[in-house]
């Protein structure tokens, strides 16, 4: 929000300079961006005429002006802007004058040619960034005057950094509430007169949008000046909140929205067919609008129409078939009320971000359509004549918001704040904010205006009253009392302590969004598993996202691009499931490319591979202390995994994750190598803990018996570690692989197997007849479950 200072001081009673101002604003919550003073030294600017001009005899792009400044002869000035002529009036800085940018004029000669002060463009007086030509005034400034005092000089352009739930301080009257609560003054305001009816002109209007515009007033206005100039008080002031002048009609909506915060639209009147219907638009529906830009509506958007054809994008932006020309004399005047959620998201879906929107989407008050339509009025009618028809009015009522009082309690207001304060500071201040108070016994109730969409509980209130009473008289005080310090659960591994053990073996933390555009999912293969935002920030952010890899594999790509080689990252957050409301599950991933070993001279470089990413998850498994309870399979792998080089996790037969490369059509498609390896998998099952428990020292010895099994190729380790412990149990202490061969004297297809079984009993020594026995069960059992044989 821009505005110009004096006009805020002309609406309310400031007793401060603009450097308190400024800092009382900030300190309420309204934060000061940017201060820009205008105006500042400029004694000896004066306006000025210029009454001849002629060719410089030795510049081609300077002219030799005389310039009547209302000192008797005219000055003689070299001026060189291409918009200098006979007739116009603009601002003269005369011979002793120091400007803004610290330039002093002096009498000079350029060319040849003697010059007695400098004609001057906007920036050169630091009023504007225009620079492209000589600041032209109206015909009738006061030749001779004060530049300043003709201006209404010195000034300020003050640019306020509002938070989402200020929608009324995007107005100069709510944020003269504001003003007037902090510095205890008044705000200068009272009913809007009505305009004087003086034609029967009307137009029909229709409601079809529902709660989406409840409420929409039109006005003809007919007759106007299509030549009429906006007068200087009013350009100025739209100037010094940022906005370009462009014509009477479209000046006087932007004055409006500026003043009260309610946009507002104006038609070519001669251009509307039938009736005004307030509708939601049909899919695929176009419209050309004001920036010349073709947009494609759909059931989302709602439409102002006319009986023929579409006219504006209602809260965005109008339609340049209807807008308001040079040759308009007739006019249709809008003002209407928007659900804020109507209008959320709108116009970025156009690639547009409007004054309209940025207010619809976080509320205009209902109740100043009519305000605004009469005010709207007054000045056209002021500056460009013309005959004003009824105010035509529809609205459906059950659909406008409605104000709820809230009551505030005096000893939570103490309680929270920490600090008395009286009851007449507090009824002040909720008075100064336009609210209506009603005294109670432990407090007050509390109805907040129409346009206070961010009151609705007690803590909005107590808010408030900080706010005004000012934070910096709140005394500072340390909590007192004892904290109780949350145990942490003793059958989990911390989130801290798994980033630290990923850290030590080498991987980085990365930190991704959580939307992600849907065009990357589904080169995923993931279209349509993410869940839609109803109103993204962009069209790349549109999506949360269903998994972390997507995003993760993005930032590896990003690390490859600039010449990182060995790139290992995780994440840890969460991933989202369709629902209501949506599934949230936390996730770990892992991503790593390269060499499996930082450069080193002590063993020969090698490409990471998949028993690289394996080892990393076996070290986190085994950190659990329930490893046996992990699985890995070879089926069931999702598209983006390489078929033959991905596996399956499982937990308790559960699927928590996957683990392999990416498939070599994705990595091709990403610019990817074929060294990229992945991991994700569920984080709870990860984090689980087995509680370490003490067991006796075995008192009788281990004993080992190798074996050789033949079986298919096709048959995991995993299965077979399975069916071993489940025939052999707990007399089966350890099970290792020592030996894989395949080749010269196995049959193809198949793969041999050496493996050591490690057996012992808690209470007795086994005997060799024990072990010979086990050993037969263990291969019974393989060769019934895994079609394996014993080697010879």
């Amino acid at each position: 929000m821009k505005f110009s200072e004096n006009w805020l001081r002309e609406l309310v009673d400031i007793q401060a300079d603009r450097a308190t101002l400024a800092h009382a604003l900030t300190m309420a919550g309204l934060e000061v961006e940017e201060l820009t003073p205008l105006g500042d030294g400029l004694d000896g600017v004066v306006v000025a005429e210029i009454v001849g001009a002629e060719k410089h005899p030795e510049a081609d792009r300077l002219q030799v002006c005389k310039v009547a400044a209302g000192q008797g002869e005219p000055l003689q000035i070299v001026c060189g802007a291409p918009n200098a002529r006979v007739g116009i009036k603009v601002p003269l800085a005369t011979v002793g004058a120091k400007l803004p940018g610290g330039i002093t004029i002096k009498a000079a000669k350029l060319r040849g040619v003697e010059s007695f002060g400098m004609l001057c463009s906007a920036k050169e007086l630091g009023l504007d960034t225009d620079a492209s030509g000589l600041l032209e005034l109206p015909s009738d400034a006061p030749v001779g005057q004060s530049l300043a005092t003709y201006l209404g000089l010195p000034d300020a352009s003050i640019e306020l950094k509002l938070t989402p739930n200020r929608p009324d301080c995007l107005g100069l009257f709510g944020l003269a509430h504001d003003v007037a609560a902090l510095f205890g003054s008044r705000v200068k305001t009272g009913e809007q007169a009505a305009a004087p009816v003086t034609s029967a002109a009307r137009r029909g209007i229709r409601l079809e949008a529902g709660k989406d515009a409840p409420r929409y007033l039109g006005r003809v206005v007919e007759g106007i000046d299509p030549a009429a100039r906006t007068p200087l008080w009013l350009a100025e002031r739209l100037r010094r909140a940022g906005l370009r002048p462009i014509s009477a009609v479209v000046d006087i909506t932007n004055y409006v929205m500026l003043e009260l915060g309610q946009p507002m639209h104006a038609f070519d009147n001669d251009t509307l067919d039938g009736d005004i219907v307030v509708r939601h638009a049909r899919p695929g529906e176009t419209l050309k609008l004001l920036d010349g830009n073709d947009a494609t509506l759909d059931e989302g958007f709602v439409l102002i129409a006319d009986g023929r054809k579409a006219l504006a994008a209602g809260g965005v932006m109008g339609g340049f078939d209807s807008r308001v020309t040079d040759a308009t004399r007739n006019i249709f005047f809008e003002a209407a009320h928007f659900a804020p959620a109507a209008i959320m998201g709108r116009a970025r879906k156009l690639g547009l971000h409007t004054d309209a929107s940025h207010r619809f989407e976080r509320g205009v008050d209902p109740e100043l359509p009519r305000r605004a339509l009469e005010r709207a009025t007054e000045l056209l009618l002021a500056i460009a004549g013309g005959k004003a028809g009824p105010v035509l009015v529809a609205e459906n009522l059950a659909d406008l918001p409605q104000p709820a009082p809230v009551t505030l309690r005096r000893a939570r207001l103490r309680r929270v704040l920490g600090v008395e304060v009286a009851d007449a500071e507090v009824a002040r201040i909720f008075t100064a904010l336009g609210m209506r108070v009603e005294p109670q016994a432990e407090g007050w109730r509390i109805t907040a205006p129409s346009s206070r969409f961010d009151i609705e509980r007690e803590e909005d209130l107590i808010e408030e009253v900080a706010r005004i009473f000012g934070y910096d008289r709140i005394p500072t005080a340390s909590p007192a009392g004892a904290l109780a310090l949350a145990a942490e659960p003793e059958a989990r591994i911390g989130e801290l302590a798994l980033r630290e053990q990923l850290a030590a073996r080498g991987y980085f933390e990365a930190v991704n969004l959580s939307f992600v555009p849907a065009e990357l999912l589904a080169r995923w293969g993931l279209a349509g598993q993410g869940v839609p935002l109803a109103n993204p920030l962009s069209a790349d952010l549109a999506v949360m996202r269903p998994l972390l890899l997507p995003g993760l594999v993005e930032a590896l790509r990003h690390n490859r691009a600039r010449q990182q080689e060995r790139v290992r990252l995780f994440e840890v957050a969460r991933v989202f499931a369709a629902g209501d409301p949506p599934v949230e599950t936390p996730s770990l991933a892992i991503v790593a490319s390269g060499s499996a070993r930082a450069e080193q001279w002590g063993e020969p470089s090698r490409a990471l591979d998949f028993f690289d990413l394996k080892g990393d998850l076996d070290a986190l498994l085994a950190w659990g202390g329930e490893p046996q309870r992990w699985a890995v399979h070879a089926d069931g792998l999702p598209a983006w995994l390489h078929p033959g080089r991905g596996a399956r996790l499982s937990r308790d037969g559960e699927t928590v994750g996957w683990l392999g490369a990416l498939h070599p059509q994705l990595a091709k498609a990403l610019d990817l190598g074929p060294d990229v390896h992945v991991l994700e998998l569920a984080l709870e099952p990860l984090l689980a803990r087995r509680l370490p428990k003490g067991q006796p020292v075995a008192r009788f010895p281990s004993v080992r018996r190798d074996i050789a099994m033949e079986v298919p190729e096709d048959v995991a380790w995993s299965r077979i570690g399975e069916v071993v412990r489940d025939s052999l149990g707990d007399v089966l202490k350890e099970l290792r692989l020592f030996d894989r061969y395949s080749g010269k004297g196995v049959e193809a297809g198949r793969k041999s197997l050496a493996m050591g079984l490690i057996l012992q009993d808690a209470s007795r020594t086994l005997t060799d007849e024990d072990a010979d026995r086990c050993v037969r069960q263990a291969i019974a059992a393989l060769e019934q479950a895994c079609r394996a044989k014993l080697r010879g």
